[in-house]
């Protein structure tokens, strides 16, 4: 990416924004926004000093989620869902190319359904919702919202599935789903309904099976590093972890620095033949009878899901956030440049204001035809000092100051909401100019969130070290045996009791222990698992590989 365009600007002082503490005295924009009947804008918490306070004022008062009238449920504004499409549109592209085909299947599911296959029910049984009632009459069997879309399609894969010559069989949708078990919803993060995408494959082999997996994983980082500017790890889950009646589940996981919690960003799964089992999803053995003449068994498919959910908008908001709001990675932000005009004031003459006004609309022009997202500010009722402050609390990637004087010089300036450097740029370049600049933002977030969670990650070799390191705020990577009753013993041994948190909680980590995040695919080149030499940390047992533990959303 280029870094065109790093001219030191002159030293303009652009009004500043109102500080963000916890009893904060009305700034000129509160005064506009109260005198004008708007929301009030800015970010009254500090990030590192009440972080739920501070994001929960971040994801209402940027506009991109209201707080609806049913628990754990919010409503999308179009300032978040036009990152989602962004997402969808990348991502939906990408699986298309590989054959992925989309559809759509009913949100209800027979209790009959879910009652087949009882590994994957008992993952989801306290998270599903229940339809009794129509009207005023009860159902004669109830229904289930879906939490999830094996058993809603997987009757009909059976259906649709005889010959080898039917797979494989790739479907994806994108959709809602409900989960209701918890108690203490967080927007983005953990709610009730939720978008995401779905898929569901099925094959004639595990070969085919497994190189699916891999390749769907990796386009989520891709979407998570490329598109969000988000640090990711790959790797696999722990038996204890993996999905519900699936053979293997592989994940990436982000890091939260403020909180030094992972968060499990998204995930692929193999789930083997028992589904498939389950529900009769079979084909004619396409080697023919046996020498005998008699026919062979039918072969059982080879099946995988795999899903990305609008959580990912979460944790771009608080790997990214500052004390000022939202900062967008330019290749999702819906509008990428905000255009401000300044300068101008009661001894501005026509001819200037009129000059300005005919510059930015020419930049405009450029704008679109070179694909950059831009908006033109031209608001009257409000000052520039308060355009400053809503466009940087929506998290703009740049803005650019255009006045008399910047007409009169063929150039304009321009502002980065990442990190505050004002560059100048010549008009007859300003085009290629921001374009550089929008690909240089994205390059230095991801560089400096993988930098941030690279340094917090801690290979730890003695037990004495974990629980330090996690309340130190990092990751631990360990040497572990891979048993279940090992990781159990782990979380309880590194959790916190009756120490006070302003820590985001939820349900899923009341005891904030460590839990196993995953087991990376690229393990450490440097410190090689020796087999029968390498020992567990936490039980003195033979270690199989570095695995990755950490306190958890």
């Amino acid at each position: 990416m280029s870094a065109e365009g790093s001219t030191a600007a002159p030293k303009a002082k652009a009004p500043k924004a109102p500080k963000p503490a916890q009893a904060p005295k009305a700034s000129q924009a509160k005064k506009e926004a109260a005198s004008t009947g708007a929301v009030q804008i800015g970010i009254e918490y500090k990030k590192d000093v009440d972080f739920p306070k501070w994001y929960q004022q971040v994801v209402t008062r940027s506009e991109m989620l209201e707080y609806y009238d049913v628990s754990g449920c919010y409503i999308l504004r179009p300032w978040a869902y036009r990152i989602w499409q962004e997402i969808q549109h990348w991502f939906d592209n990408e699986i298309q190319e590989l054959g992925v085909e989309n559809s759509y299947f009913p949100m209800f599911v027979p209790a009959k359904n879910l009652e087949k296959e009882k590994d994957h029910v008992e993952g989801f049984a306290a998270e599903v919702a229940w339809v009794t009632r129509a009207g005023s009459s009860e159902l004669e069997e109830p229904l289930a919202v879906r939490p999830t879309s094996e058993t809603v399609m997987y009757p009909y894969y059976a259906k649709w599935v005889r010959s080898h010559r039917d797979l494989p069989l790739r479907l994806n949708q994108w959709c809602n789903v409900v989960r209701w078990e918890f108690k203490n919803p967080q927007p983005f993060l953990r709610t009730r309904e939720f978008l995401w995408q779905e898929g569901h494959t099925a094959f004639a082999t595990k070969e085919e099976a497994d190189s699916e997996v891999y390749q769907i994983l990796d386009l989520y980082r891709q979407v998570y590093e490329d598109l969000l500017a988000v640090p990711v790890i790959k790797g696999i889950k722990s038996e204890k972890e993996k999905f519900a009646g699936g053979l293997y589940t592989t994940t990436i996981e982000g890091y939260i620095p403020t909180t030094g919690r992972g968060i499990q960003a998204a995930t692929s799964h193999c789930l083997g033949q028992n589904f498939a089992k389950m529900f009769g999803i079979s084909f004619e053995d396409p080697q023919g009878p046996l020498p005998s003449g008699e026919a062979r068994p039918p072969l059982h498919a080879w099946q995988n899901s795999w899903g990305l959910t609008t959580r990912s908008l979460g944790v771009m908001i608080m790997v990214h956030g500052d004390d000022k709001g939202l900062v967008l990675p330019p290749r999702v932000a819906s509008v990428q440049v905000v255009v401000i005009p300044c300068g101008i004031n009661t001894k501005t003459s026509d001819e200037d204001k009129a000059a300005v006004d005919e510059r930015i609309n020419e930049i405009m022009k450029g704008f679109k035809k070179a694909g950059i997202r831009a908006k033109f500010d031209d608001r009257t009722t409000y000052s520039v000092g308060y355009k400053f402050n809503h466009w940087e609390l929506r998290g703009v990637p740049v803005r650019l100051e255009v006045g008399p004087k910047d007409v009169k010089n063929n150039q304009a300036l321009a502002a980065r909401r990442d990190n505050g450097e004002k560059i100048t740029v010549k008009q007859e370049t300003l085009v290629q100019e921001i374009r550089d600049l929008l690909d240089t933002v994205q390059s230095d977030m991801f560089k400096r969130a993988q930098v941030t969670r690279d340094a917090n990650i801690a290979h730890v070799e003695d037990w004495k070290d974990f629980v330090p390191a996690l309340d130190d705020k990092k990751f631990c990577l360990i040497p572990w045996c891979e048993d279940s009753a090992c990781e159990e013993e782990i979380k309880e041994k590194s959790a916190r009791t009756g120490i006070a948190t302003t820590e985001v909680q939820d349900e899923k980590a009341p005891s904030m222990g460590a839990k196993s995040l995953c087991i990376p695919l690229e393990q450490p080149q440097d410190k090689p698992i020796v087999a029968g030499e390498t020992k567990c940390v936490s039980c003195g047992k033979n270690a199989k590989r570095w695995a990755l533990f950490g306190r958890s959303y």
